[in-house]
């Protein structure tokens, strides 16, 4: 009995340790979640307006072609940029977003037989990718909360240069997408081309179908007298349509990855910030529990040391 007691006592102390880790690995979860939040609502507005000035002028790719509006006419090879956390403890954010690229490229490669390479954001996913064997061309690093654009340009620039020379016919982001605090969603978004949609998203259960609004071309050449600018797809080009969409449309596209790496930030430290709090909750009841048995074999051990005396005494009378 006295090493029972000896041995909760000993589990109560170790939990109470583990509890004091992750109360603080949870007030500091908190703190970078805010900040991360801030920065996610901040930039959405943004990041949605660019999308739909993509989405629109892809729409008018035949009145001024350009590399990165053009569809493929077939698509042989796919770019997946997958965006992970750099550290577990935080529930199923990183097996969420890994699963669901896994199934990316099992589809692509068993469904339309083509191969996927990843360009991955994060040491969890690299660390998953490289133990399931998928194609790994290059790793970035990732902080712990991206505040500049600059932090995700190299990526960006690499995807895109890369589909410009034409090593990938279509380039897509999964990444977790912030809800709440309490609600992160793993969602795919192809990048490139901007005017495709991909057929994966028929395929994932319970995705929301895309819906694509149809703009109409305003004519506007009858007010137009200036032959240094282009109109079309309802935008006013000046100098020229070439020399804006050759600066303005990759800048957009690396818009989307910023913003969805914002996005993951914020899930992240929301379910780390989840996850720890659930822990110290849990400890907490452990704690209660085994204090409660601790309290109650102490008493079971007084009791029958009483008894014992109580014996002791009557056969020595």
């Amino acid at each position: 009995m006295p090493g029972e007691i000896r041995e909760i006592k000993k589990r109560i102390k170790s939990i109470k340790s583990t509890r004091k880790i992750t109360r603080a690995m949870e007030m500091v979860a908190a703190a970078k979640m805010r900040k991360a939040i801030n920065n996610v609502l901040s930039t959405r507005p943004y990041a949605m307006m660019a999308w739909d000035i993509l989405r629109r002028l892809s729409k008018f790719y035949h009145h001024h072609p350009h590399p990165l509006l053009e569809e493929r006419e077939e698509i042989k090879r796919v770019g997946l940029i997958l965006i992970t956390s750099n550290r577990g403890l935080s529930g199923s954010f990183n097996s969420n977003v890994i699963n669901l690229a896994a199934d990316y490229i099992a589809f692509h490669k068993e469904k339309i037989e083509i191969e996927a390479d990843l360009v991955l954001m994060g040491r969890k996913g690299a660390e998953a990718m490289v133990k399931l064997g998928h194609t790994v061309v290059a790793e970035f690093d990732k902080v712990d909360v991206t505040t500049r654009i600059h932090e995700v340009r190299p990526l960006a620039r690499l995807i895109i240069d890369e589909y410009l020379k034409g090593t990938y016919d279509k380039i897509s982001i999964i990444y977790t997408d912030f809800i709440s605090t309490i609600l992160q969603r793993p969602r795919v978004k192809q990048l490139l081309p901007i005017s495709g949609e991909d057929p994966y998203l028929g395929h994932i259960k319970g995705e929301e179908e895309i819906k694509m609004e149809v703009y109409e071309e305003k004519d506007l050449n009858n007010n137009n007298n200036n032959n240094n600018k282009d109109i079309y797809g309802g935008y006013l080009f000046e100098p020229s349509a070439q020399e804006v969409l050759d600066d303005l449309l990759p800048r957009l596209i690396e818009i989307q990855i910023y913003q969805a790496v914002l996005e993951s930030d914020a899930s992240e430290h929301s379910a780390r910030m989840v996850a720890m709090k659930n822990a110290t909750d849990a400890a907490g009841e452990m704690i209660y529990d085994l204090t409660l048995s601790y309290n109650q074999a102490r008493q079971s051990a007084i009791t029958q040391e009483i008894a014992e005396i109580a014996a002791a005494k009557t056969a020595l009378e």
